[in-house]
């Protein structure tokens, strides 16, 4: 099978023509791109911890991390570097080879960036991959996780530029467009996708996904969350989405972006072994693996590893790359500067 080109003018009308295939040809048309760009029996496993939650400014409809919305979620410091190494030494013992650290903050002051770095480096010193979303970013910000040592930052568009003020209020859509810049100007690899389920039209779910591959480089991973209704939010009690209709958003997703890592994120707990295997083979091969996917559930463990035994699917293997991570920059940054998806930062 020869391999898709990499194409960034996807037309909304090719998008959506995607979505329309009978149900059977989009799946063989994207197992064929999976099966010509990746190994279709490796799934990549990453952990996420949320590092610093609750107490959000903004207005996300989905989040129970927002100040303003009442879901029992109480807002908490930045827990300690010590913490967040143990909880990364013990996924990395359970199979993970990336370790997500999210925060719930709109942009994060310098002074939290140089504390999320010192993590950051010493997450990066047990052999992990490293991914961080903390909200908007300033150019100087990115650079300095960067030296830390971070591999991918995350920054989801949410959803369709046209839906995207159903949603949220508080920032807009450039907004998010001008933080995956900052970072990508950096060197930073990037983790960017939505959410699907929040009432948008299947136009709009085609948009969102015609947004990211159509951006200057298709992000390394494309994390695609199902909307977790949680109580108290403005999006509780939003009709839910047919799995089939999230399968046929992984397997457009995997024909736009064919180089990249789709992953099975906030949602696979309400989904039964038989969707998420049709999500396998229409192109995801990515999941968070663990308790806690920030404040929603996220399936075991024991019974994640029992599906890759029943489909037959190995953990990827992660060959990490040698970089040098600038120690001696983050320290006097330090001393000079003393003082979901998602999260909502996601």
């Amino acid at each position: 099978m020869t391999a898709a080109a990499l194409r960034h003018d996807w037309t909304r009308d090719e998008v959506v023509a995607l979505f329309a295939l009978p149900f059977n040809e989009l799946l063989h048309r994207a197992h064929s791109v999976h099966r010509a760009h990746h190994d279709p029996n490796a799934v990549q496993i990453s952990t996420l911890l949320s590092i610093k939650t609750g107490g959000c400014p903004e207005d996300c409809g989905y989040c129970p991390q927002a100040a303003r919305y009442h879901t029992g979620v109480k807002a908490e410091k930045l827990i300690s570097m010590e913490s967040v190494v143990a909880r990364a030494q013990a996924a990395k013992q359970a199979g993970a080879s990336r370790f997500c650290m999210g925060a719930a903050w709109r942009s994060p002051k310098d002074r939290d960036v140089v504390q999320v770095a010192e993590i950051v480096s010493a997450v990066k010193a047990l052999g992990l991959e490293t991914c961080a979303t903390l909200g908007m970013l300033s150019g100087e910000q990115a650079q300095t996780l960067k030296q830390a040592g971070l591999d991918y930052y995350n920054h989801n568009l949410d959803t369709a530029p046209e839906f995207y003020d159903q949603v949220i209020h508080t920032r807009q859509y450039q907004d998010r467009l001008d933080t995956l810049e900052q970072v990508r100007q950096v060197g930073l690899k990037t983790c960017c996708g939505g959410i699907v389920g929040m009432g948008e039209t299947r136009d709009q779910r085609a948009g969102l996904l015609q947004t990211l591959a159509n951006l200057p480089e298709h992000p390394q991973s494309v994390p695609i969350n199902q909307l977790v209704q949680v109580p108290g939010t403005p999006l509780h009690g939003t009709q839910a989405l047919d799995p089939f209709e999230f399968v046929r958003t992984i397997a457009v997703a995997r024909i736009l972006m064919p180089q990249s890592m789709v992953r099975l994120s906030a949602g696979r707990q309400q989904m039964d072994d038989a969707v998420q295997a049709l999500c396998f083979f229409a192109g995801a091969n990515s999941i968070f693996y663990g308790e806690k996917l920030l404040t929603t559930g996220n399936p075991d463990v024991e019974h994640d590893r029992a599906l890759f035994r029943r489909l037959d699917l190995h953990a990827l293997e992660v060959v990490e790359e040698i970089d040098t991570v600038h120690t001696d920059i983050l320290e006097t940054e330090a001393v000079g500067s003393c003082g979901q998806s998602c999260g909502c930062a996601a």
